[in-house]
């Protein structure tokens, strides 16, 4: 969803844009596909991943987002501060909130814009731009099998959640195009290591696995005890498949299993057999140092995944992605070593002030994050000086469109106006509600936002914030 429409088309784009905004959402509507609403767990209706919304290719397609517009007219600060204070309520309102101009960054609105707050899953906006700027959009992971000792494999964990024992399927390599994108497949990694034992007489393996890229805990600390057991997450490893999930294929289970790599190692058995290799499940190992490859393969591009992650707000990626940060700039891989990578890279990039994450996800209560930050994140990512990081915005899912901010959400009276002309990422934990993004006002010109909700003792709305994120939309002003 990288199409952009000529700066000198863009009122007549618009107007263009939203009558066909009109036309899908209505077909959206009658076929009652993609029915979303803003949680914490990704939709898995299908084996394995979350489905695109029926003739989403269509749907997305009329809610693109024009190009930054430099020669648009920056928006009335004093009306727009209007605008939104008569829809955010009085002092007593539990809500931090800024509106910047993407192009000059200037602050046009803020309420506590600089007082940190819990940012739930919008802390997937910092994971994912630290990623992509330390990394390249083209950066993937290998998962591997290599001779071990005696007459075991070695399987190698790189860090991939992702990893399917589903058969892969030719699709599109970027997420928010056609239908989700190819991931790595264990079938091909197990055929191509059961060809390459064949060819040197091995017909019986022991398959050991190898989990060293990661250190440390499988859970974070700050993490609420029932994110394993109601499968929001699995725990984080360098070797799984299918997330972990006990029934990849049900919408109705997501349980994890307790112990994800010694189940990729028995799934991998499975299908060594099915390859005419006896295979048995073994133990955690190290693989030896100069090992021969049997077989590899290899993840969506990182740019792929940030889209991936954002819109499904997919909390294993997010994990993943942290960690591969940490690799690359030399930390523990840990939750605490992603961390602190992430904001070295957010700190060269010079956006760090404000941030203070302890997961990549944002499933810990304790990540605090200013809307300020947030808001200037986004419009780095959106800012035409830096395509690397674009993935960051196209992975957002578009308002009334897609991922978590599909309809119901945007159909309301007071928030159609945003329908197809925000882009942002949600936020989702127990009385905490964020959203954080862009959006094009109705001159054309592209501001970036953050709303943040609650304090994690009460109800809260995620309306309001669709709303909110409207009004810009809406303000010719």
């Amino acid at each position: 969803m990288s199409a952009e429409w000529e700066r000198g088309g863009y009122v007549r784009g618009r107007a263009l844009t939203l009558a066909m905004i009109t036309l899908s959402l209505l077909n959206v509507f009658t076929l009652g596909a993609g029915v979303a609403v803003a949680k914490l767990t990704p939709d898995r209706r299908l084996s394995p991943w979350p489905p695109t919304v029926a003739g989403r290719e269509a749907v997305l397609a009329a809610a693109v987002l024009p190009a930054m517009d430099r020669a648009a007219r920056v928006p009335n600060a004093g009306v727009l501060a209007t605008r939104l204070n008569a829809l955010i309520g009085g002092p007593g309102e539990k809500i931090n909130a800024v509106v910047i101009d993407a192009t000059t960054r200037r602050v046009l609105f803020q309420q506590r814009a600089d007082r940190p707050a819990t940012p739930a899953s919008t802390t997937k906006l910092v994971t994912s731009v630290a990623a992509l700027a330390a990394l390249g959009p083209a950066h993937r992971i290998t998962t591997q099998a290599v001779k071990g000792s005696g007459d075991s494999v070695v399987l190698v964990g790189g860090g991939d959640p992702t990893v399917t024992a589903h058969p892969s399927t030719p699709r599109s390599e970027s997420a928010s195009g056609s239908g989700d994108p190819e991931f790595a497949s264990f079938v091909d990694l197990a055929r191509q290591t059961a060809t390459a034992l064949k060819a040197t007489g091995v017909r019986r393996v022991r398959v050991d696995f190898d989990v060293s890229a990661y250190q440390g805990p499988r859970t974070a600390a700050t993490w609420k005890p029932n994110y394993l057991p109601d499968g929001e997450v699995a725990p984080v490893s360098a070797l799984t498949v299918d997330a972990g999930r006990l029934a990849p294929g049900d919408p109705e289970k997501n349980t994890r299993v307790g112990d994800p790599p010694r189940a990729a190692a028995a799934t991998f058995a499975t299908l060594l057999s099915r390859n005419g290799v006896k295979a048995t499940a073994g133990r955690q190992t190290q693989a030896p140092t100069e090992a021969r490859r049997l077989g590899a393969v290899q993840s969506p591009t990182l740019a792929t995944f940030v889209e991936y992650l954002m819109t499904h707000s997919d909390n294993d990626v997010a994990e993943a992605v942290l960690r591969q940060v940490a690799v690359k700039r030399g930390q523990p891989v840990t939750f605490a070593g992603g961390a602190q990578a992430v904001r070295e890279v957010l700190g060269a990039l010079g956006v760090a002030d404000g941030v203070l994450t302890n997961d990549g996800s944002g499933l810990s209560p304790r990540n605090q994050i200013t809307p300020l930050a947030l808001a200037r994140i986004a419009a780095l990512a959106a800012s035409p000086e830096r395509p690397e990081l674009r993935a960051a915005v196209t992975g957002m899912p578009v308002a009334g469109f897609s991922g978590t901010l599909g309809p119901p959400r945007y159909r309301g009276p007071g928030s159609q106006a945003g329908a197809g002309m925000v882009r942002a990422k949600t936020g989702t934990l127990s009385g905490v509600s964020t959203l954080a993004g862009i959006a094009h006002d109705a001159d054309g010109r592209l501001l970036a936002f953050a709303f943040m909700a609650g304090d994690g003792k009460g109800p809260v709305d995620p309306g309001k914030l669709d709303r909110l994120a409207s009004t810009l939309a809406a303000c010719g002003c």
